[in-house]
């Protein structure tokens, strides 16, 4: 199930920080079931993720997350909950790429502090320092013992255990 996040005072009025589409419903939070930010659709029931809003694909049943004023200047246009900004300030990625494993800013700033404060590695990544640009502090699991380096230390063939 989705949490909600509604953002309102309870009659209707929308709080400061989101933005009214038309039609007169605001824009609001929830959580994905990835536990990602996402953009709670008008049936109140549907969570599209982040980076699926203003992506050129209808996702919610009635087409809000592309709606034309929240879409026509992205990233301003969009709702500050949906996106962040990277480690240079005019960079920026969708709010459900931050922690990803992902290097998404391309300076790993949306992975490592003092911009982002992530969790350590999750079960499915081992922790080195990466060869790989695409990753950052920790590599996929999968990746582990394939005779390839993807650590500067070489800890993915010699000590990781595998996935």
């Amino acid at each position: 199930m989705n949490k909600i996040f509604p953002q309102g005072d309870g009659n209707g009025n929308a709080a400061a920080g989101t933005k009214a589409l038309p039609g007169g419903e605001g824009v609001q939070t929830c959580v994905t079931l990835m536990n990602r930010t996402g953009f709670l659709c008008h049936d109140r029931r549907s969570c599209v993720p982040a980076s699926r809003v203003c992506d050129g694909v209808r996702t919610c049943a009635q087409g809000e997350d592309e709606d034309e004023a929240m879409c026509r200047d992205v990233p301003q246009s969009l709702p500050s909950f949906l996106m962040a900004r990277c480690g240079d300030p005019t960079s920026w990625i969708y709010s459900d790429q931050k922690c990803d494993g992902i290097n998404n800013c391309g300076d790993c700033s949306d992975e490592l502090s003092p911009v982002t404060a992530c969790p350590p590695c999750g079960p499915g990544w081992w922790r080195c320092p990466s060869t790989v640009f695409k990753y950052c502090d920790c590599i996929p699991r999968v990746l582990c013992r394939d005779h390839t380096q993807h650590c500067s230390d070489w800890s993915d063939e010699y000590s990781c255990p595998g996935p």
